[in-house]
């Protein structure tokens, strides 16, 4: 645990999809903000590094200090889902497991709730 850390949410998706200018914006945000890790939960299509606003990103996070973790994808399981897949980010899955883990969520103004941070189902 870290009793001292903060969490800093940044919303870069919307019901018209995710665009490049809102994920660069957030990214340059968490520089400014002082954030240390960055876990990024946004896949698209694999497209040269050079074109991808995910990498781009990514490395210029990283190359301040901040860690970068990104989900493998959101599609699988199947070939050729994987993405966010470059040597700076740190690339993390889940598979279908069969326990869950319950943990107390703190909402804030001494509200707790019972939460299972993974289930039977796709997390």
């Amino acid at each position: 645990m870290a009793p001292k850390a903060r969490l800093a949410a940044y919303k870069v998706c919307c019901n018209s999809g995710c665009y490049d200018s809102n994920i660069l914006a957030a990214f340059d945000a968490t520089v400014v903000e002082g954030v240390d890790v960055i876990l990024l939960n946004v896949d698209g299509v694999v497209v040269q590094y050079y074109l991808d606003t995910i990498v781009i990103s990514a490395f210029g996070a990283n190359d301040r200090g901040i860690f970068v973790f990104a989900s493998t994808g959101n599609d699988g399981p199947g070939g050729l889902t994987v993405t966010n897949v470059a040597s700076w980010v740190t690339t993390v899955c889940a598979e279908t497991i069969d326990r869950d883990f319950p943990t107390d969520v703190n909402l804030g103004m001494e509200r707790r709730c019972l939460e299972s941070v993974c289930t039977t189902d796709w997390v």
